[in-house]
């Protein structure tokens, strides 16, 4: 769920820090090493660079469920036949959207697909957390659920971006954002479109919970914010609220819905990347890959509708995504 880069300039990390991020990466390179490992997201290298695509816009949601202000960037054409809804990943920073860092995706709204770009959240899940996390003593509580759901989909209907027959939106994301983006679109009537990138998508797994928590810890350590505590979010691992953001749980609310799922091989493909970013990002796409595989069968068990993209090569890396959502959109995917 790291969405890392060296191009990233949103969050620093001040000197007074650099020991805690160095026992936070410590802490997190001891996990990658155990076998109930499961879910920390660790994007590496760029794979793309950002793109000045045309029309973009900046609109800043001020009413933003008790959250601070959030910026939102969009691209969008009169006359595209849908309008997605892109998450970042869990080290989201709070100047653009890992998309526009990163990737080309932007260009979509050239030909046909409105791009909506939502900023910030590090460690949220995009998710309406139960309290402000106290181990960093965070000021107020994250409602990425309100704001997404009543707050920026209203504000993209007044701007006519409800587009296509059905007048409903696509929602995707990577890691942290393919879960999110599963979990909000079974959850919201006017999301039509659900694909996850990367993501890890049965929390109830052995280890899943454990790896949360470890990665919310060094997520905060290493953005100079302090560790996120994930029982601030859903409480302690034995709460429903784990089964509510549960992907593989909420499958059911999926039917009647277009859902999509893909992830790499975990082998290099025609990115490049250094051996630490190999020795990273191969483990973990890997798992994303095992678990897209088993959601996809539970979907067909459930009758859901779904495709997937499963690459022979790939690892936890924006080079990737990219690639898989223009995979998505050349074979007709965000069309209703």
């Amino acid at each position: 769920m790291r969405a890392s880069n060296p191009r990233r300039t949103g969050s620093r990390v001040s000197d007074p820090a650099r020991s805690q991020v160095s026992i936070g990466r410590r802490l997190l390179a001891v996990f990658l090493a155990t076998a109930t490992f499961a879910g920390l997201g660790i994007a590496v290298g760029s794979g793309g660079t950002a793109s000045a695509a045309p029309r973009v816009q900046q609109i800043t949601l001020r009413d933003s469920c008790g959250m601070p202000p959030v910026k939102v960037r969009m691209w969008t054409r009169p006359g595209n036949y849908k309008t997605v809804i892109a998450l970042d990943g869990l080290r989201a920073t709070n100047d653009i959207s890992g998309w526009e860092h990163n990737t080309k995706i932007q260009n979509m709204a050239d030909s046909g697909v409105n791009v909506v770009e939502p900023v910030g959240g590090i460690a949220s899940f995009y998710s309406d957390w139960n309290a402000p996390s106290n181990f960093n003593n965070q000021r107020y509580r994250y409602r990425w659920n309100c704001l997404i759901n009543q707050k920026l989909i209203p504000e993209l209907d007044r701007r006519g971006l409800a587009v296509g027959p059905r007048r409903q939106y696509a929602i995707m994301g990577i890691s942290m954002g393919g879960n999110s983006a599963m979990v909000l679109g079974a959850n919201n009537r006017r999301i039509s479109h659900l694909f996850s990138m990367s993501g890890y998508l049965n929390l109830s797994a052995p280890g899943m919970r454990e790896a949360i928590r470890i990665a919310l810890l060094d997520a905060g350590i290493e953005a100079g914010v302090g560790p996120f505590n994930s029982d601030s979010m859903w409480g302690p691992p034995t709460s429903p609220r784990w089964l509510e953001n549960d992907p593989f749980v909420q499958i059911g609310k999926m039917r009647g819905k277009k859902v999509r799922v893909a992830a790499g091989s975990g082998l290099q493909g025609r990115y490049p990347v250094d051996p630490i970013g190999l020795i990273q990002g191969s483990p973990l796409e890997a798992l994303s890959l095992a678990q897209s595989r088993a959601f996809q069968v539970q979907a067909l068990i459930n009758n859901v509708a779904i495709t997937s993209d499963f690459p022979s090569t790939g690892l936890h890396a924006w080079g990737y995504w990219s690639d898989m959502v223009f995979r998505a959109k050349n074979q007709g995917w965000f069309r209703d």
